[in-house]
């Protein structure tokens, strides 16, 4: 029997019992998990030997198994499971290495290692060795620049005081000195960004924090807009960048057309299949840039049906592409 198997199957027994108050039998375990009783008492002692604090009692002529309820011990107002979820999930936020934000959750994953029973811990280390979590590509943040970039845009947040930064821009290659009323920080794939208001463009912008190359509080206050929402904000943004609102509509090919039901990619995205297969894709995006990545990534399985603005930029990577390569 797979290692793997066997772990996954005490996992779910141990989440029975720590979901039962008046504990659960053998059989019912079993049929639970669809295994045989004599497979649940092998699990059961295992976990008993690992340090989990199980045992079984007589109630109404019936023997059932419990889990001693530690909730008590644990200094946090987290439950045992939410403990453990939160422990067992802190590689996904390697992405914050080299941030203020990953030294307070290390120091978090510190206490919480601390407080789980030691049995829990050895579970939890054995499952860890048959799960690999993939890490997705992120910026290689400078920590002490970037630490106080991001305390001096929480302080003038806190104080709805604009501030004044030295952004480098790589589509230009240049750097410009902008003012900014910072409404929010926003961490996207990989990498923490300023939205707000810029007051040389009067509008609406995104700017990548380790893109700053000096930043000032100044003493101009500012008011968040009541119309404003941060997260209908975030919602239109096929990705980082923002724009016009824009309606899209986009052919897949059979051969990608599965892959693309298989997710959800935007907020408003709608799927009409095709008798051939084929798919169209339409959605309402503040912006082309991020589709036009996102729709060559599809390379012959993908055509842009509409805007014609979108066309006729991918148009133009294509022929720079053919220049490249001819």
């Amino acid at each position: 029997m797979a290692r793997g198997e066997q772990l996954g199957r005490q996992w779910t027994i141990l989440q029975l019992l720590i979901s039962s108050k008046t504990g659960k039998s053998v059989s019912d375990i079993a049929k639970k998990i669809s295994c045989h009783t004599r497979t649940v008492y092998r699990d059961l002692e295992a976990l008993q030997l690992a340090g989990f604090p199980i045992y079984d009692e007589k109630q109404n002529g019936k023997s059932v198994w419990l889990i001693l309820d530690s909730g008590k011990k644990i200094s946090m107002p987290l439950s045992l499971p939410e403990l453990m979820a939160l422990y067992f999930g802190r590689d996904l936020l390697n992405v914050l290495k080299n941030t203020v934000f990953h030294d307070s959750l290390k120091s978090l994953f510190s206490k919480i290692k601390t407080t789980l029973p030691k049995g829990y811990m050895v579970f939890l280390e054995q499952f860890e060795k048959n799960l690999k979590i993939g890490q997705q590509p992120y910026r290689h943040h400078r920590n002490t620049e970037l630490n106080e970039t991001l305390n001096t845009i929480n302080k003038a947040i806190e104080k709805s005081k604009c501030i004044d930064i030295l952004y480098f821009a790589i589509s230009r290659n240049k750097k410009s000195k902008r003012r900014v009323a910072p409404y929010n920080i926003w961490f996207s794939k990989g990498t923490f960004y300023i939205i707000g208001h810029c007051m040389m463009r009067k509008k609406m912008r995104t700017f990548a924090c380790d893109r700053i190359k000096s930043i000032d509080i100044t003493d101009e206050f500012f008011m968040i807009p009541d119309n404003f929402n941060i997260d209908d904000y975030i919602k239109l943004s096929f990705g980082v960048f923002h724009g016009e609102t824009t309606k899209i509509k986009i052919w897949f090919a059979p051969e990608a057309a599965e892959y693309i039901k298989e997710k959800k990619w935007h907020e408003s995205q709608e799927i009409i299949e095709q008798k051939n297969g084929s798919i169209i894709f339409k959605a309402e995006v503040a912006g082309i840039h991020d589709i036009k990545i996102w729709v060559m990534s599809w390379g012959a399985n993908a055509k842009v049906i509409e805007p014609d603005s979108l066309r006729m930029e991918i148009r133009a990577e294509i022929n720079s592409l053919l220049a490249l390569y001819g």
